[in-house]
C-alpha cells in the first residue's frame, strides 16, 4: 500500500504520473519537446519515460518500438524515428556551423559582400570616423603644437604621441575597405601611420573631437 506521504508528493509532482499502478518518471519538458516535433502525446509520454532526447536520440527502432509498444512494420514507428534522425542530423549541423573566423574552411560566398554586408560604422554606438590626408595630418594637428625639431634643423609632426588604434579595429578595416575600392593601387601597409579623426556626438555634451594614430601592434 502505498503511503499517504508519497502518494500527496506524487500528486504535487509534474514529473510523476500514475500507469498501470506503477509510478514512472517522467521528463515533462522533453515530453512537451517530442509533441512539438510531432509526436503523439501517448508515444511522447511512454518516450518520455525515464529518458531525455539524448537518450532518447540513441535508441534503435526496436528499442524505440518497444518503448511505445508499436511493432516494426508500424507506420506511426517510421514517423517517430523519421522525426529522431531529423533532430540528430540537425544537432550535427549545428555543430559543423560552429567555426572561427581563423579558420581556413570558411567560403567567400558565405560572406555577404556589397550592399547586403554590415557596415560597423553605419551602427548609432559608433562614433563617426574620418581619415584624415597625410597632407591635412599638421592642420588637424596644429591646436596640440605637435611639430618637433630634429637636430639637423628639419621638422617632423610627432604622431606617435597621439592615443593609438589597431589596425584590426572594427571601425579603421570598414574606412580600409572603402578607401581600397576606391584606389586599388593603395600599396601593402599604407594604413599604418596614418592619422584618424574620431567625432563623438552627445546630447547634453554636443560633439567632441579625437585624432588617433593607426597601428598594427601596441
Amino acid at each position: 500500500m502505498i503511503s499517504p506521504l508519497k502518494v500527496r508528493f506524487w500528486l504535487a509532482s509534474p514529473y510523476f504520473v500514475l500507469e498501470g499502478g506503477v509510478y514512472l518518471a517522467v521528463k515533462s519538458s522533453t515530453k512537451k519537446r517530442l509533441m512539438e516535433l510531432g509526436v503523439s502525446e501517448e508515444h511522447a509520454h511512454k518516450l518520455a519515460d525515464d529518458a531525455n532526447m539524448d537518450a532518447i536520440k540513441r535508441m534503435t527502432v526496436d528499442q524505440v518500438a518497444k518503448k511505445v509498444d508499436l511493432t516494426t512494420a508500424d507506420a506511426e514507428l517510421e514517423n517517430i524515428m523519421g522525426i529522431i534522425r531529423e533532430q540528430m542530423a540537425s544537432r550535427k549541423r549545428s555543430r559543423s556551423g560552429r567555426i572561427t573566423i581563423s579558420r581556413k574552411s570558411i567560403l567567400d560566398d558565405d560572406i555577404p559582400q556589397g550592399e547586403d554586408r554590415f557596415n560597423v560604422l553605419n551602427h548609432f554606438l559608433v562614433p563617426h570616423h574620418e581619415l584624415i590626408p597625410v597632407a591635412d595630418e599638421e592642420t588637424h594637428l596644429a591646436p596640440w603644437d605637435m611639430v618637433q625639431i630634429e637636430s639637423d634643423g628639419s621638422s617632423r609632426l610627432a604622431k606617435e604621441l597621439l592615443p593609438k588604434v589597431l589596425i584590426t579595429d572594427p571601425a579603421i578595416q570598414a574606412i580600409k575597405e572603402v578607401e581600397e575600392i576606391n584606389n586599388s593601387e593603395l600599396p601593402a601597409g599604407w594604413l599604418t601611420n596614418r592619422v584618424v579623426k574620431v567625432i563623438r556626438y552627445s546630447k547634453s555634451a554636443g560633439s567632441s573631437t579625437a585624432y588617433r594614430l593607426i597601428v598594427e601592434s601596441t
